[in-house]
């Protein structure tokens, strides 16, 4: 008998080609977390991305489930405690949007550091605004970079190329690891008070959220900017609103929010934060990546086979 395996957010064509050659699929992009606690104990397996939410409702009405699969790096819509009780297999694909994060990173550090929005914003609506728009250069500047795990390393290589210091913390890894992926370890205080820009790549959890704080703040340089491509909720939105109007914070770069979507607020409208629409992993590329790499870990978690990003 064919496993049978539910997608709940849709995937790529190359990925559900993958499970149909193996697997018996189900494509549902968009099931209410109602309907899927009325069909999830039909199947063996479930894909998921940052949409739907495998809460312990879905394991406990779900027998026969054996893995979940995130099609991307962070797993915080899927209750892992909830999963390992169950003894279902929680699965994800970290390496396939790196190159993206990394490069939208780098983007909105472009964008804030000379205003590019604004400029062509004013171009559109016939406003030569050429002596409001002096801008600052990244060369010559420190990149201190919160979490220097794929995703961080990824961006600090390619600031590095554009002439930026890089400095980095990262708790779960050494001083001798982080030297050795060309950055200086630095505690996280120093890090705040060393820094021109800042660029955020932990994931949320019980430790980093809000690590970013009012606090921080105080700590960091008159004028620093902030990138955060990583997850809401780990910088202090009502913090970070604060330092901008304040001038402590020059501006913000921002692709992720505690809340998605957030809806018209303070934080997304001010006029030195560049907002985008957590787009972090939103390339042709990444996307293909991250299908064929769910569909073929999550067929081999289901045939016992060798797995290469087991969560939990």
């Amino acid at each position: 008998m064919a496993w049978k395996v539910l997608l709940t957010d849709g995937l790529e064509e190359n990925g559900k080609e993958i499970l149909r050659s193996k697997a018996q699929m189900t494509d549902q992009p968009g099931i209410s977390a109602d309907d899927l606690l009325k069909v999830a104990g039909e199947y063996d397996a479930i894909i998921v991305r940052g949409r739907t939410k495998i809460t312990p409702a879905v394991f406990d009405v779900a027998p026969n489930l054996k893995v979940v699969g995130r099609a991307g790096v962070g797993v915080d819509n899927i209750d892992l405690s909830a999963a390992m009780s169950h003894n279902v297999i929680v699965v994800n694909s970290p390496t396939a949007t790196t190159l993206a994060v990394a490069e939208l990173a780098i983007g909105l550090m472009f964008a804030i550091s000379r205003e590019i929005p604004k400029a062509d914003c004013g171009m559109k609506n016939n406003k030569w605004l050429k002596k409001e728009l002096e801008g600052v250069e990244l060369n010559g500047k420190t990149l201190g970079v919160v979490g220097f795990g794929r995703i961080g390393r990824a961006t600090a290589q390619r600031a590095a190329a554009l002439g930026m210091k890089i400095i980095a913390y990262d708790p779960k890894q050494s001083a001798e690891e982080i030297s050795a992926n060309g950055a200086e370890p630095v505690p996280l205080e120093s890090l705040y008070a060393q820094s021109d820009f800042i660029t955020v790549h932990t994931p949320l959890t019980n430790e980093t959220r809000g690590v970013i704080n009012a606090s921080s703040f105080a700590m960091m340089k008159d004028g620093v900017r902030l990138i955060d491509a990583a997850r809401g909720g780990v910088v202090d939105e009502a913090a970070l609103l604060e330092a901008l109007n304040s001038g402590k914070v020059a501006a913000a770069g921002l692709d992720v929010f505690a809340t998605e979507p957030p809806g018209e607020n303070e934080l997304t409208c001010h006029p030195r934060v560049v907002a985008t629409p957590h787009i972090g992993a939103q390339t042709a590329e990444a996307q293909a990546r991250a299908a064929e790499d769910i569909a073929t870990e999550v067929l081999a978690a289901l045939n016992g086979e060798y797995l290469r990003w087991r969560v939990a």
